[in-house]
């Protein structure tokens, strides 16, 4: 049996150390400032998370783009001359095309290496959610699953990834098409939070609102605790878009009060998400229960 190699992309959110720790490649989509592509970073070697916040409160227009077939045909020729086989953990195909260009280029390849075998799948949940389903899909390869029964676990469980998001303020979403002018105007002015989820087609959906901040915080990680009732794996990630440290630590300290776990991972929401949520963002993600909300 071949061994396999779990690759996510940009839009994961993984931090080196857990990269590292379970084995993970991913590949790289690009953001675009002033008309000039730099590579998406999970380590922020070409900018530093503040940088690209500040870029945004600032006003500039910051988008991105899917992961390029040239990149996507590096790393898997890379891994099928090393004698791997392949699955590749994508951003959701509603928010990136980068599913179905993995797709022709893992053909293309598999023809040139007909002893490889490359899966390109949809988790259908987006940053750290994302993530943490490619660090699930790494320890069954660790366990000795095979590459079909590790496929056949993400397509039973990626609905159980559960997400529940807050931002500050409505701008970032209006400036990114996400929300109407106007509804980000009267939210702002009457101080509406969103609360976020990740839907049945991996869509970033508001399933209701609150007002105030901590109140939104408050409320996320509530949802979160009721998704994970009964749950193991006791696992929480915590993104933020460069919140302040206070936020980040009542987010935290919150999860272990009502949560009650000390397994928690925080991180930046990295270069891809972050261009759509603009600064202040806060998220958090764990296994629960089976997501069933189409937005």
């Amino acid at each position: 049996m071949r061994p396999i190699k779990i690759v996510t992309d940009s839009c994961s959110d993984l931090p080196k150390a857990l990269r590292d720790k379970y084995s993970i490649e991913y590949v790289k989509m690009n953001t675009v400032h002033n008309e000039k592509e730099t590579p998406a970073s999970l380590d922020w070697e070409y900018y530093s998370a503040k940088e690209l916040y500040d870029l945004i409160r600032n006003g500039e227009r910051v988008t991105t783009t899917q992961v390029p077939a040239q990149e996507f045909s590096q790393m898997f020729t890379k891994l099928a001359e090393e004698g791997y086989d392949v699955i590749y953990l994508s951003c959701p195909g509603v928010l990136s095309g980068s599913v179905n260009t993995g797709l022709m280029v893992a053909k293309d390849i598999m023809e040139k290496y007909p002893e490889a075998r490359i899966a390109c799948v949809d988790p259908l949940a987006p940053c750290m959610g994302e993530g943490m389903i490619a660090i699930k899909a790494a320890e069954l390869v660790a366990e000795g699953k095979t590459f079909d029964e590790v496929l056949a676990y993400i397509d039973e469980n990626k609905l159980r990834m559960n997400q529940f998001c807050t931002v500050n303020t409505l701008d970032y979403l209006k400036r990114a098409g996400r929300v109407k002018a106007s509804s980000a105007f009267f939210g702002n002015l009457f101080g509406v939070k969103p609360i976020i989820i990740s839907d049945i087609n991996g869509q970033n959906t508001a399933i209701k609102k609150v007002k105030g901040r901590l109140t939104s915080i408050d409320e996320i990680v509530n949802l979160l605790a009721e998704a994970m009732q009964g749950e193991e794996d006791r696992r929480v990630f915590v993104g933020h878009a460069d919140c302040t440290q206070e936020e980040v630590d009542y987010v935290v300290n919150k999860v272990k009060e009502v949560i009650g776990t000390d397994e928690i991972v925080v991180d930046f929401i990295g270069p891809i998400i972050g261009a759509s949520v603009g600064p202040g963002a806060l998220v958090v993600y764990g296994w629960g229960k089976k997501v069933e909300l189409e937005g």
